[in-house]
């Protein structure tokens, strides 16, 4: 459920109290912050998830064992679960560009990030007044 225009409001007049308190802590913090995989990375994941899985299902029909332990089909299972490390692990993309396109190009480029948030809370703070 999304926030209302109100609660909108207070959590960006918190967020920029907070970088005008301690800029460091929340460069650390933003550093930290999980985004959403980009479009490559989901088909890497997805495409290792896929292959994975045609290896669990394939080794179960082959008869390649040592012992009792079905050897594709953990070589598949380990291709999946890269898949999923892949999707949740790997680099992120798309968050910062996705709120710098909403703040601006040119603010987005310049400036510290502390100056950065003040313009985009000032832009804000003025469209509501209109």
């Amino acid at each position: 459920m999304p926030l209302s225009e109100h609660e909108q409001r207070m959590l960006d007049e918190i967020e920029s109290a907070l970088y005008a308190e301690d800029p460091k802590f929340v460069s650390s913090v933003s550093k930290q912050r999980p985004g959403r995989p980009n479009a490559r990375r989901r088909w890497q994941a997805a495409l290792l998830l896929l292959v994975g899985l045609a290896l669990l299902v394939g080794g179960l029909m082959v008869p390649v064992a040592i012992g009792e332990l079905k050897v594709v089909s953990l070589v598949g299972f380990f291709v999946m679960f890269a898949g999923g490390l892949v999707l949740l692990l790997g680099p992120r993309g798309g968050t910062d560009a996705g709120k710098s396109g909403k703040s601006g190009g040119r603010a987005a480029s310049s400036g510290s990030l502390s100056s950065r948030m003040e313009d985009r809370f000032n832009r804000r703070f003025h469209e509501d007044g209109r």
